[in-house]
């Protein structure tokens, strides 16, 4: 059978087709009486607009995209499941990329034309742009940008402070005792802007606390992964001087530094302890468990849906603005032991 259509329904009600889609839109006013002979037909013909059609001839898609670095990494997606509910009440669908950190697909994404690809805004977490490559955004693309970026003016940048929550962070091991506090992670080069806040975070809580950095205790890593994770790991506990402590920059990378201090007959956290980033799910089912620094995702996905709807709805352009979101550091066994 198919599907009714606002010929059928107006035919049924005895009103003209443009009623009926007075009546479905909400564009103009009718009478009561017609409204609830126009309803009445809706249900006995259970009508079903078709929601694609009816936005396209606004202009509009009914589709976001988001778009992410790595679908495998548990943090986005945590974080995507927390943005596809909250879009869904909104009435809008979830177009999901992978970029694979690769800068001339991102750039395509969000240049000119973008919405040629039948979206109508987008959130946006870049890999391989740095800062300076955001300035060739598509100006009439509604977009809001995730993680560690400022924005320029045209976007909206949604995030927690790196700086402040990296600082706790290394300054929960520092309040525990230990002072040979290796970091892992560290990206010295222009896209590398998340692990390099880490980094400042990490140097600032031991300015805080009067203690030198041990600049061979910062080892960089091509990604924030297990396997990196347990390589810097490894090569740490094979020093004559091997820290006693280690801030993770995910924790992925904190799991596969478990796994190899584990192997390599290392206590945690008795002979070193660790701690990660990101709160993944993985994390509060280890053995032991792992500390970590732990982002308000719901928080993070919420607004960011919120402030792309009001940039998809905005009749005028709105300046970008930045957004905060909240942070806390969980303590759990890698670092304060079973309790």
């Amino acid at each position: 059978m198919r599907d009714a259509t606002l010929r059928d329904v107006a035919l049924l009600a005895g009103v003209s087709a443009r009623t009926v889609s007075n009546v479905v839109n909400g564009y103009a006013r009718v009478t009561e009486r017609t409204r609830a002979k126009v309803e009445r037909a809706l249900l006995e013909l259970n009508y079903r607009p078709n929601v694609l059609a009816r936005n396209l001839a606004r202009g509009r898609s009914g589709q976001i995209a988001v778009v992410v670095p790595y679908l495998d990494t548990p943090y986005f997606a945590e974080l995507l499941q927390a943005i596809i509910p909250r879009a869904r009440e909104h009435g809008y669908n979830v177009l999901i990329d992978q970029t694979d950190g690769d800068a001339a697909h991102e750039r395509e994404l969000i240049g000119r034309g973008a919405r040629a690809f039948l979206f109508d805004g987008m959130i946006f977490s870049p890999l391989g742009l740095a800062q300076e490559d955001l300035v060739e955004i598509d100006p009439d693309l509604p977009l809001v940008v995730l993680g560690e970026r400022v924005s320029n003016g045209v976007f909206d940048h949604v995030g927690i402070d790196d700086v402040e929550a990296s600082r706790a962070a290394t300054a929960h091991l520092i309040g525990l005792g230990r002072r040979r506090i290796a970091a892992i992670g560290d990206q010295p080069y222009p896209t590398g802007e998340a692990a390099q806040l880490r980094t400042r975070g990490y140097r600032r809580a031991h300015a805080d606390a009067g203690l030198p950095v041990d600049e061979s205790l910062i080892i960089p890593t091509p990604r924030f992964n297990r396997a990196d994770g347990s390589g810097a790991m490894r090569a740490l506990l094979a020093r004559d001087d091997p820290p006693d402590a280690v801030f993770c920059y995910s924790d992925l990378v904190a799991l596969g530094a478990l796994h190899t201090a584990l192997e390599l007959g290392r206590r945690v956290p008795e002979d070193i302890a660790l701690i990660g980033y990101d709160d993944i799910e993985e994390g509060r089912y280890s053995n032991p468990t792992i500390s970590t620094i732990s982002p308000d995702k719901v928080a993070i996905a919420a607004t960011a849906v919120e402030r792309l709807l009001r940039r998809i709805g905005g009749a005028e352009p709105m300046p970008g603005i930045e957004v905060r979101a909240e942070h806390r550091l969980i303590a759990r066994e890698s670092t304060v032991g079973k309790s």
